[in-house]
């Protein structure tokens, strides 16, 4: 896994140049899209951008479960992106690698504080180190869920504790890498039946896949798009 002299260049950058680049690239607050194939073009990303041909198995009339996450980019040289692993015996998602985060709550301000919160119940990351400085766009996952993914600068001087019945392993992965399109991989599994086509970043023994995937995808396309 080699760095290229353009994925290089973000070494180069002030964390002052990057906290203004990204607050240009991302929202400033979070986007009003659902995604509801039914309303016309679907203007959020989802579970189906590479399988459009699944929608038609999902209820859409059942409102889907709300969350936030959090994209962690620790201000490290080179910058890394802080990635969990879920438990293997959490009931959805099991044993996945995902973002901090969790279900938005009736007692949260909002799907920033939610996702504060939730990263702070998992990892044990205090809010005091996380800057946020947008959001990407929404995501709709295959279960239901519909995420609110909230993108924020990390001092890297904090300490995690992990907590056990939600989060069995936390771990860093350079920006670069997950910034590289020659990495941004299409993966196909059967699933009751039938062919489903996913992005997946495999990094080391570390199988980077689906909806956590798709989102480091619009990361990316929101911070190297024209």
């Amino acid at each position: 896994m080699q760095e290229t002299e353009e994925q290089g260049s973000w070494h180069d950058w002030s964390e002052l140049e990057l906290r203004d680049y990204l607050a240009d690239r991302l929202h400033a607050r979070p986007s009003e899209h659902v995604f509801d194939p039914r309303r016309g073009t679907p203007k959020a990303r989802s579970d189906f951008d590479l399988s459009p041909e699944t929608v038609a198995e999902v209820d859409f009339d059942a409102p889907p479960r709300t969350a936030a996450v959090l994209v962690p980019i620790v201000l490290r040289q080179p910058l890394t992106v802080l990635l969990t692993q879920r438990s293997a015996h959490l009931p959805s998602h099991a044993g996945q690698i995902a973002f901090p985060g969790g279900k938005i709550e009736q007692h949260d301000a909002g799907p920033l504080d939610a996702a504060l919160r939730e990263t702070e119940e998992e990892i044990g990351l205090d809010r005091a180190h996380i800057e946020p400085v947008g959001y990407l766009d929404n995501y709709r996952t295959r279960t239901g869920f519909h995420i609110i993914p909230v993108v924020g600068l990390v001092e890297p001087t904090f300490e995690l504790r992990l907590d056990p019945s939600e989060v069995s392993d936390a771990f860093e992965v350079p920006l670069w890498f997950l910034m590289a399109k020659e990495n941004h991989l299409r993966h196909q599994r059967v699933w009751q039946g039938t062919v489903r086509s996913f992005y997946a970043m495999p990094y080391g023994d570390r199988y980077i896949w689906g909806a956590t995937a798709g989102m480091i995808k619009n990361l990316h396309e929101r911070i190297t798009g024209p």
